[in-house]
């Protein structure tokens, strides 16, 4: 479950200020709907990814010992 702050503050925010749990829930939320997205969703959409390719990728990609694949939202 996502424990954080909504859309509604984040987006007076800019990109490069969220943290990697949010850019990964709501890229995985915004991914889910992309085929319903307006003009305004999908440009969202686009920004999310391109901050979190800036940043390098998403972490955990990889199993460990103590963490899985999955990326942990909160």
């Amino acid at each position: 479950m996502y424990v954080g702050r909504d859309m509604t503050e984040l987006s007076m925010i800019p990109k490069s200020e969220w943290k990697d749990s949010e850019l990964a829930f709501f890229h995985h939320s915004l991914q889910q709907i992309a085929p319903y997205l307006n003009a305004e969703g999908q440009t969202i959409h686009r920004e999310i990814i391109e901050e979190i390719e800036a940043r390098g990728g998403l972490r955990n990609s990889e199993a460990t010992y103590t963490s899985g694949t999955k990326q942990a939202y909160d």
